[in-house]
């Protein structure tokens, strides 16, 4: 499954939800189409290609398309993530509500500061030296990066030694795993998501400059 796909899984998911709030029990393909700016058709392949069923008339039971998706992306699974480098990223990430409410938990912060070490509160901040034994006893799979460049690299490999597969790295650094550059042998597939603010800000700039100069 690709990630676009995934994506709209997860669109197609949340808005399921608000609806099944407002009372309603049924869907049809252009009302999730028309919400999320795709087409009906789009929508329809979408379920068909997962085995998810509606009819023309009825269109789909939102309770039987949210238990789908749910199964789908792994929701009824335990679903812990770690974040490394509690700056203002990663504190922000950490004060977050909207990731608990949609079933995602953070285990733990991991700090290289001392003065940021803290057990208290919701979620405690650990030192990173206990960053590979924390990861290996929770079996955790998923982790953010929220440190600056010069630590990027490092926290990486200390994560992947200690069993992360996916990352979303906020560092400004591209990470990218190769076994030549991660001295670790193993057999896994890592997900790596880089996020760089700004260059996700200036391609906005781009792409609004060019509409308004098309539009002049």
């Amino acid at each position: 499954m690709n990630r676009e796909v995934v994506l709209r899984l997860s669109k197609y998911r949340r808005l399921l939800q608000k609806l099944k709030v407002l009372g309603l029990e049924r869907v049809f393909s252009n009302n999730l189409g028309d919400a999320l700016g795709v087409t009906p058709a789009l929508v329809r392949k979408d379920f068909s290609n997962l085995k998810i069923t509606g009819n023309k008339r009825g269109g789909y039971i939102i309770d039987e398309l949210i238990a789908s998706i749910d199964l789908i992306l792994g929701k009824n699974q335990p679903r812990e993530i770690v974040i490394v480098g509690c700056g203002k990223i990663g504190t922000a990430l950490m004060q977050y509500r909207g990731l608990e409410k949609d079933g995602i938990n953070i285990a733990a912060g991991f700090d290289i500061k001392p003065e940021k070490v803290s057990y208290k509160g919701e979620i405690p901040v650990l030192g990173i030296e206990e960053l590979e034994n924390f990861i290996k006893s929770r079996q955790i799979k998923i982790g953010v990066i929220s440190v600056p460049e010069s630590a990027a690299t490092d926290v990486f490999e200390k994560m992947i030694n200690a069993g992360i597969i996916g990352f979303l790295n906020f560092s400004p650094v591209e990470l990218k795993y190769s076994k030549d550059s991660i001295h670790f042998d193993n057999n896994n597939s890592y997900v790596i998501n880089n996020i760089n603010l700004a260059v996700e800000i200036e391609n906005l700039f781009f792409y609004v400059n060019n509409s308004q100069a098309e539009n002049s």
